[in-house]
Formats: structure tokens, sequence, C-alpha cells
């Protein structure tokens, strides 16, 4: 059996069915959820001390400081869905957002185009704006 393989059957026997929380270190609070419910529009569940719960999509999102000294570094990318990325690239920089790298096609797939924008975050995090475009016929 090869590695792909048993790391599938074993997933499946957790009974692993998706992400249901991703934590992004922040060193300023009130900034960053400002930032992720005021910028990137996404609603504030709840606080809860130092943390900062917000929905995405059936996902949770957590922001907070770091539990940790060896912790305390910049999160994974990110990629957020969005129906139109050039519209979205616009409201970032309307916003003031640190724009990384302009709306560009990534793939061209069989029936739709992959696009992406990259962006930085109020504490410096490398994010993406993903949006799948459908392909006319």
């Amino acid at each position: 059996m090869n590695a792909t393989a048993s790391n599938a059957g074993m997933a499946n026997s957790l009974g692993i069915d998706g992400i249901g929380q991703i934590s992004i270190i922040a060193h300023d609070l009130p900034r960053a959820t400002t930032f992720y419910r005021d910028v990137l529009g996404l609603p504030l569940l709840f606080t809860a001390g130092n943390m900062a719960f917000f929905g995405c999509g059936g996902v949770r999102l957590m922001l907070g400081p770091a539990s940790a000294p060896e912790l305390d570094h910049q999160s994974s990318i990110l990629y957020f869905r969005v129906p139109d990325v050039h519209a979205a690239h616009q409201h970032l920089v309307n916003m003031g957002v640190k724009i990384e790298a302009p709306p560009r096609l990534i793939a061209r797939m069989q029936t739709y185009d992959l696009w992406m924008v990259g962006f930085r975050d109020s504490e410096g995090n490398i994010m993406q704006l993903m949006s799948e475009v459908p392909r006319s016929s």
C-alpha cells in the first residue's frame, strides 16, 4: 500500500470531513478584528478573552496571540473564495490594503479559469482571494 492510500484510510477512520477552525496569530487584536470584520466582511461570531472568532463559509477563523513563543509566526496562506476577483481586488485597494500580486490568471481548467490576487492582512500575513470563473461554452 502506498503512503497516499495509507493516509487516506487513516483520515477516513477518524471521520474527518473538513476543517472546523483555522487560527491566525494577531499581535494587535483590535486592529486584526477591524480588518477581518470591516475590510474582508467576515461576520464576527464572538470574542473570548484575547481571541476573536469569525465565520467563513462554515469554517471558524480564530484570531489571537500565540500560545507559546515557538508558535509566534505568520500564518499559512488562506485562500478566500470570491465570486469576482477583480471587484474584490478593487475593494481591497479602496480600503488601503497592501496588494502583493494583482489579479492574475493561474490556470485554465476545462470548465473554468482560476484567478487569484495576493494581499497582506493587518498583521502582515499573506492571503489570497481566489475566483473560479466559468468558461463560456
